[in-house]
């Protein structure tokens, strides 16, 4: 250790180990704190004499606790430790082609059976390790490794403390029931799983859970390109100020990088679910510190809580291409850009009353008439319906909107959950925002209004006024202004504002330090600097910079995120939020 501090210390002051000061006769090693030709080695003098010294001479402190003291020996003894608290994981080979796990039946092979690559990293050259000698075999490591926290002893756990067990209890015992939405139990969804479940739900310790999932870079650089995914528990039993608290979160599943699992997440999913299953059938024997007695606990997922892309890689629907809106299914109404090279859905028409006079208003939007009432929310047995269809027959032209059959659906109630899947609402305030604010600056790579999508609008015929005109002196187009585009003197006003913002000590988010006023630029914002922007800035900041028909629509569209996002929500407030989103929208 103290080689690795003198090499540190020989490092930041560009002084190398080898390398011995030399002085002329009668010249002496010069003191610390006396002035010098030297220099900054005085410095370097000082943190080598420092290294050398004990911080605590003879000091230990497990020594200066008394003898009944419990701390462990030694790193193997503080092991066993974390192990019989329950923190313990197991570790689980994975072919690195995210084909199988080796379990089960596959414990004992070498190979994947499925594509034929080594469960073992390559090493001595190109030789695969399951071509080694055994030996040598014993040395290497293996290609994947998923690492599996088990659920039962982290749910036994959370009924050892007092305080935990008696909230434990709080949906049913502690819960305001008057009609508004504050908890997940004040839901449909929820009750509608009471309903059909009483057995379960008459015991309110059984636990409900929700899943949440997505990639992070755990290098904290973008230079890397590496994802990581964690399966994360939220037990739904406690009230809001301790569910979403971190110190509840569990976590089930660390899948490893270096890139993301995407459909083959189920393969990564099955100790879970098989542990969800026997909760579910059999549930595990607990104790109940509140009680102080033993019961046969349960536990149930309620739905998940993922981004877009993940909700693809978890429900099986695809989310991209020509059915990519998941509440429309297969009668999502998309059309192909020529120019643009991408699908657009114009569905939101289906959404307004029936007889919306912008129902026949061809013009202004996609040039048809919309008809159609909105599609069927599809329950559980219509979708398994369609995942066979889709599997055995296809569609008419050779497009499958149904990746896969959820591993989801191997649990026994959930084809009858009546919300399986849940997006981030956050998430999807920061998609829209940043399209928002790169569109109204004109943001180069980041407004959706640029030539392509201008000559498509072109090749369908539709808003005239937005179409590219040629210059006579210039070999470019020429796109004419928008009505929600901004002028300079308007981007500098609204830039201002922005710029000028005093947040509170304790906010999260900082704008200002997003916001380049002479370059008319917003970039780098996070999500909840979009959190923020949306809900409470963004409607000032557009005053008087934008005709009153833009700044209501924005106003409207920021005024949503703000009510979804309240702590109480009003069930009938919630149907007319509704509808006039599908008007915002239009």
């Amino acid at each position: 250790m103290e080689h690795d501090m003198d090499g540190l210390i020989h490092d930041v002051f560009g002084v190398h180990l080898m390398e011995e000061p030399t002085f002329g006769e009668g010249e002496r090693n010069p003191e610390v704190g006396e002035s010098s030709k030297f220099g900054e080695n005085i410095k370097f003098y000082q943190l080598v004499e420092d290294n050398e010294k004990r911080l605590y001479p003879n000091y230990l402190l497990r020594d200066a606790l008394p003898e009944e003291n419990v701390l462990p020996k030694s790193y193997y003894e503080t092991k066993k430790m974390i192990l019989a608290l329950g923190l313990g994981y197991e570790k689980i080979h994975a072919c690195p082609n995210d084909c199988i796990l080796y379990r089960n039946k596959y414990v004992n092979d070498q190979v994947c059976p499925k594509c034929g690559t080594s469960r073992w990293k390559t090493t001595n050259g190109d030789v695969p390790a399951n071509e080694m000698g055994t030996s040598e075999k014993r040395k290497n490591l293996p290609a994947k490794i998923l690492r599996w926290f088990p659920l039962k002893q982290m749910l036994q756990r959370l009924f050892m403390s007092f305080e935990v067990v008696e909230s434990m209890r709080w949906h049913q015992d502690g819960r305001l029931n008057d009609g508004s939405l504050r908890h997940p139990a004040d839901s449909l969804a929820w009750k509608e799983f009471d309903a059909r479940y009483p057995t379960f739900s008459s015991d309110p310790r059984n636990v409900r859970l929700g899943l949440a999932s997505d990639g992070f870079n755990p290098f904290k650089t973008m230079s890397i390109s590496h994802s990581t995914w964690p399966i994360i528990l939220i037990p739904y039993n406690l009230p809001p100020w301790m569910c979403m608290k971190q110190s509840f979160f569990m976590v089930s599943l660390l899948i490893p990088g270096p890139k993301s699992p995407g459909n083959n997440i189920d393969i990564y999913l099955q100790p879970l679910v098989e542990e969800l299953q026997d909760l579910w059938n059999d549930g595990i024997e607990t104790y109940d510190a509140y009680k102080r007695d033993k019961f046969q606990l349960r536990a149930a997922v309620m739905w998940t809580i993922n981004d877009f892309p993940a909700y693809a890689n978890l429900s099986g629907w695809i989310t991209k291409g020509q059915y990519a809106c998941p509440c429309c299914g297969i009668e999502t109404n998309s059309r192909w850009l020529s120019i643009g090279k991408k699908n657009f859905y114009m569905c939101h028409l289906r959404w307004l009353a029936p007889r919306h006079k912008w129902r026949l208003n061809e013009k202004d939007f996609d040039g048809t008439q919309e008809l159609r009432n909105p599609p069927k929310r599809l329950d559980g047995d219509d979708i398994l319906r369609q995942i066979d269809k889709s599997r055995d027959e296809g569609l008419e032209n050779g497009a499958q909107p149904w990746k896969k059959k959820s591993i989801f659906f191997t649990l026994p109630y959930w084809q009858y959950n009546v919300l399986r899947h849940n997006l981030n609402v956050m998430h999807i305030e920061k998609n829209v925002c940043d399209n928002i604010i790169g569109t109204l600056l004109n943001q180069e790579g980041k407004s959706k209004d640029n030539y392509k999508a201008r000559a498509d609008l072109v090749v369908m015929g539709i808003r005239s006024m937005l179409h590219p005109q040629s210059s006579p002196k210039r070999r470019t187009f020429l796109l004419p202004r928008a009505c929600y585009q901004m002028t300079n003197k308007e981007k500098y006003a609204f830039l201002s504002i922005l710029k000028n913002v005093k947040s509170p000590d304790e906010c999260s988010s900082s704008i200002p330090r997003c916001v380049q006023v002479n370059q008319r630029k917003i970039f780098g914002l996070k999500s909840y600097d979009c959190h923020v922007l949306m809900q409470e800035l963004l409607p000032i900041a557009l005053r008087g910079s934008l005709p009153d028909k833009v700044t209501s629509v924005l106003v409207d569209l920021c005024n949503f995120f703000k009510q979804i996002c309240s702590k109480v929500l009003n069930v009938e407030y919630l149907s007319q939020l509704e509808s006039k989103i599908a008007t915002t929208l239009c």
